[in-house]
């Protein structure tokens, strides 16, 4: 049996065999609705077979444009990266958002303490709220800006610049000033461009 076919027998062993488990790229991911998400993860990390001391990682996904199909389930998930140093290997989490308007899942900072800047991440970059953190602030992006720069239907160009002002002696912030502008591609329609002329 293979490392992988021992962590999956385990996941399913310890956590019930109606667990949602994939695998791809030689990683095993569990998916975990978010009302048992504290409960899964405080066994992942403590039960003798499975020893996920470590969270390696939180981040944020926005499926609303994923894949090459429309997608039709939750846009807003987090994903965690677990790492078991007495087992070695690694496992990822998934737990969807249930509501797309507003985004809220539990904190894990009760499980692994140093979710804390991950977590306040992906709610910077992302707009995920996490019931249950002590100080849920921006950590990336300035406490004035405005919306969440890693969703896909955020702006490219955002939507308010800041410049100094001399006449004030200070920073402003102002409606963005760039002009969008469509950069269409110059077609070469020649047979013989490029043939060594």
């Amino acid at each position: 049996m293979t490392k992988l076919e021992t962590l999956q027998e385990n996941l399913r062993n310890v956590l019930g065999s109606d667990l949602r488990l994939t695998e791809a790229l030689g990683e095993v991911t569990i998916e975990v609705p978010a009302e048992r998400l504290i409960a899964v993860c405080t066994t992942l990390r403590d039960h003798a077979e499975l020893r996920f001391e470590s969270c390696v990682d939180v981040c944020g996904i926005d499926y609303s444009a994923y894949g090459r199909t429309p997608w039709t389930g939750p846009r807003f998930a987090s994903v965690v990266h677990l790492l078991s140093l007495t087992h070695n290997w690694r496992l990822r989490v998934r737990c969807y958002a249930p509501d797309d308007e507003f985004p809220v899942l539990p904190s894990l900072i009760g499980v692994w303490p140093n979710v804390n800047w991950f977590e306040r991440e992906a709610f910077d970059l992302y707009g995920l709220l996490y019931e249950g953190h002590p100080d849920l602030r921006r950590i990336l992006t300035d406490y004035g800006f405005i919306g969440h720069p890693f969703r896909k239907d955020f702006p490219l160009s955002g939507n308010v610049e800041m410049r100094y002002d001399q006449a004030q002696e200070r920073v402003v912030y102002q409606p963005v000033t760039i002009e969008p502008r469509e950069i269409t591609p110059r077609v070469i329609r020649e047979d013989t461009y490029g043939a060594g002329r």
